[in-house]
């Protein structure tokens, strides 16, 4: 049984009731979760499962599970450590409650966003991409100079633009007759499970994403090019950060 997973629909959930599914060495596996697994460049979520007690057991990780079968929504929940004791009275079928870190989560959703605002400003096969806490790391596939300025300036623009963001869904079939959605060349669009999840920012980009989104681009408040580099003879990689 495949993972059912909340944060494809809504980001914005915090928290769900799950049962566990199953326990490893690799981590825990619910039934549901709202916990982004690490993929597509974004982190995997952290936070906790709270048992019915109250007891709460601190997820350091999350990691899409590798076991024979799985697919692409099966979430393995990784504990910190030092929790064994607590681990050893898990079984399947026990009732938790899923908590995200919200405020890093948020973070994420926020820089996530505007690396697709960036492929607006900055139209460019992207070839490798990270989502962190802290920063969203770009590589462009271009031999062309970029001035740091002017993309703060448009990146600006768009984000005060208040732009709708939404997700939408497209077959399988219909993703393989449009190869021209595909921006990155390092992530493969996250096909699968027969359909296939799109980002719409209105007026501004198109592609498919599986990760977590803000609602409106004025969310995502001020950035700044911390860092613009030449990685190689055809790669430039920017580095975007929030505005203290």
């Amino acid at each position: 049984m495949a993972t059912e997973a909340l944060f494809r629909e809504d980001a914005y959930l915090t928290r769900c009731e799950a049962k566990i599914v199953a326990l490893g060495d690799d981590g825990i596996l619910l039934d549901r979760t709202v916990f982004y697994p690490l993929g597509g460049g974004q982190a995997g979520d952290t936070g906790a499962l709270v048992l019915a007690d109250g007891t709460r057991i601190a997820i350091a990780d999350t990691r899409k599970a590798k076991f024979e079968g799985a697919t692409p929504d099966d979430a393995l929940h990784v504990p910190a450590p030092g929790q064994e004791a607590l681990l050893a009275r898990l079984g399947a079928g026990e009732p938790v409650v899923a908590e995200i870190d919200w405020e890093r989560r948020y973070r994420h959703m926020k820089l996530h966003t505007a690396s697709h605002l960036m492929c607006a400003v900055l139209p460019y096969p992207v070839d490798g991409c990270s989502i962190t806490v802290d920063y969203a790391r770009l590589d462009f596939a271009t031999t062309e100079p970029i001035e740091r300025e002017l993309v703060e300036t448009r990146l600006a623009s768009l984000v005060s633009g208040e732009h709708a963001v939404a997700t939408e869904w497209i077959t399988d079939d219909e993703m393989a007759a449009r190869p021209e959605l595909v921006r990155t060349m390092s992530v493969k669009p996250p096909m699968g499970l027969g359909r296939v999840r799109l980002l719409r920012i209105e007026d501004v980009d198109l592609q498919p994403c599986g990760g977590t989104h803000v609602r409106n681009t004025a969310e995502i408040g001020a950035l700044r090019v911390a860092k613009l580099e030449k990685k190689s003879a055809r790669t430039r990689r920017l580095v975007l950060e929030f505005v203290s």
